[in-house]
């Protein structure tokens, strides 16, 4: 079956002070990634096994971890902004 699929984004929208700082990543090797811990259960787990993986087969020079401090709620803007400068790439997560 072939459609047309229209997915709507409920989230509000926000005020980007970070958009400016947005660029793209060739390849992982030496880049610092970032992980943004939304809270719910055993995300941690898989951004450790993540970081490993990261780090031993793409060449990844360090891994940042920050967890949020609940699901419901935007990273705080000091963590955005910390996370922003520091990483050349940020995942934002889920777990459960």
């Amino acid at each position: 079956m072939s459609g047309k699929v229209i997915l709507f984004d409920p989230t509000a929208p926000r005020e980007d002070k970070n958009q400016q700082k947005r660029r793209s990543v060739d390849r992982l090797a030496g880049a610092v990634v970032g992980f943004i811990d939304n809270a719910k259960p055993n995300f941690n787990h898989l951004v450790d096994d993540l970081s490993d993986l990261l780090v031993s087969r793409y060449g990844v020079s360090r891994v940042m971890k920050r967890r949020k401090r609940a699901a419901s709620v935007p990273a705080p803007e000091a963590m955005m902004t910390e996370i922003v400068d520091q990483c050349d790439v940020v995942i934002a997560g889920s777990g459960d």
